[in-house]
């Protein structure tokens, strides 16, 4: 059976079927973002995000960079 989340980005949503990382944050979008604003963001937007800044996920200023981006991208700006 799929769970059904309240996504800030599409409302009443079919949820992921695991946290997509560990800690807090693969937790909570886990628990409150749909598969579809999920995969939008790991297949496309992210994509754009490190090409376009030019990110160095081995940079600790690089990775929070990105995921600022995602947070505000998936609606959960209000922890940035």
């Amino acid at each position: 059976m799929e769970r059904i989340v309240n996504c800030p980005k599409y409302g009443e949503s079919v949820g992921l079927d695991s946290p997509p990382f560990n800690g807090p944050l693969g937790q909570e979008i886990f628990e409150r973002v749909s598969k579809r604003a999920w995969f939008e963001w790991r297949d496309d937007y992210q994509i754009k995000v490190l090409n376009e800044f030019r990110l160095n996920l081995a940079a600790k200023e690089d990775y929070k960079k990105l995921q600022d981006h995602m947070k505000k991208f998936l609606g959960l700006e209000r922890d940035c």
